[in-house]
């Protein structure tokens, strides 16, 4: 039978979010019921909710997220109910041309559950990168569910799901940070924090946190940046060359997603250095930069697309690390909200207030 939950629904663009009765059908061929547990806001929901990812509305918000499978449809057999999982928005199909060549974290057709949630007049909604958790249970493809160690607290382990493995893996796969590595990253919020923990993670030697806000600067410095710079009054090109020996570093992750930022990334790296674009850019911004320098330059310029993660190999990874006290996942839980705060928790992330506001149910 159907299921009656609540769910925060953003009805139309930058109108104010509203937790409303959500309609969960039972889970069809290849689908799972997962009742939520905890769930990140993370900056793109706010992208959702001003129209800047597409004009779907109703969208249901969230999905950063762990909780517990309730139940599952015909054919699942990677999941059973009363496994604790991550929901992850790159569920691998296994045929693709990548996933056919060893490369399943490139899959270019990755799934979504088949059947929409709607509101109780029948209306669909449109579920944030095919998960929308800010809801006491959603359904989605169960290869959107990885399961991980049930002693890790879901408000740290959900944070996996988004923000914390997109910087994690920029610097640990799409970057290849190695031992001795310098390493740069632009813009020092959740996802910027998360490439610092990375790269130590990978034995930089020098990892270099730049940003406009004192307070992210302190966060990076406890995170494991070794240094920092405030781009305000000083040129953070010419400050990460400085402390790299004139050279710049072998790798800048631009987690801000802006043109400005991203050529500063550009030039702050060393020769056949690497830059890794982790920041989101939103569809109108143009990069210009002279192609003899693209050239000159050499080395690699690469985007981090969820920090080219593989869930299944990455999540329990992680989990594990944190378990032996290796990463602090729990430092990126700034506060824990209900279910009728998104809005606020948002108007928090605007101002630079939080690291990750987490709603626990």
């Amino acid at each position: 039978m159907p299921q009656h939950v609540q769910g925060v629904i953003a009805p139309g663009k930058n109108e104010p979010v509203r937790v409303e009765t959500i309609v969960i059908p039972d889970p069809g061929p290849g689908e799972a019921v997962v009742k939520i547990q905890a769930c990140g806001v993370c900056h793109t929901d706010l992208h959702y909710k001003q129209g800047g990812i597409n004009d779907e509305f109703p969208f249901l918000l969230g999905h950063e997220a762990a909780g517990i499978v309730e139940s599952v449809g015909e054919g699942v057999t990677d999941v059973a109910p009363g496994d604790f999982v991550i929901l992850n928005w790159r569920a691998v199909c296994g045929t693709c041309r990548a996933c056919l060549r060893g490369r399943p974290w490139y899959c270019f057709d990755t799934h979504n559950a088949e059947q929409r949630m709607t509101l109780l007049d029948g209306t669909e909604l449109s579920p944030a990168l095919g998960i929308g958790a800010f809801a006491e249970k959603t359904l989605v493809a169960s290869g959107q569910c990885t399961k991980v160690d049930p002693a890790v607290a879901p408000e740290v382990a959900g944070l996996l799901g988004c923000g914390v493995m997109a910087g994690i893996g920029a610097a640990l796969n799409t970057g290849n940070v190695g031992r001795g590595d310098t390493v740069a990253v632009i813009g020092c919020g959740g996802v910027g924090d998360a490439a610092v923990v990375g790269a130590r993670l990978a034995g930089a030697s020098k990892i270099i946190a730049v940003d406009v806000d004192d307070r992210k600067l302190e966060t990076a410095k406890a995170m494991g940046a070794t240094h920092t710079v405030d781009s305000r009054s000083t040129d953070p090109v010419e400050a990460i060359r400085e402390l790299t020996g004139g050279f710049g570093a072998d790798v800048v992750i631009e987690a801000v997603g802006r043109p400005e930022t991203y050529e500063q990334a550009f030039y702050a790296r060393d020769l056949a250095g690497t830059v890794v674009l982790v920041g989101v850019p939103t569809p109108e911004m143009k990069l210009e930069l002279p192609l003899l320098d693209v050239f000159g330059r050499g080395g690699a310029l690469k985007s981090s697309w969820y920090g080219d993660c593989l869930p299944s190999r990455d999540f329990p990874m992680l989990v594990d690390l944190h378990q032996q006290g290796r990463i602090d996942l729990a430092a990126f839980v700034t506060e824990t909200i209900g279910l009728g705060e998104v809005e606020q928790a948002f108007a928090r992330m605007h101002q630079g207030d939080v690291l990750r506001s987490v709603v626990v149910l």
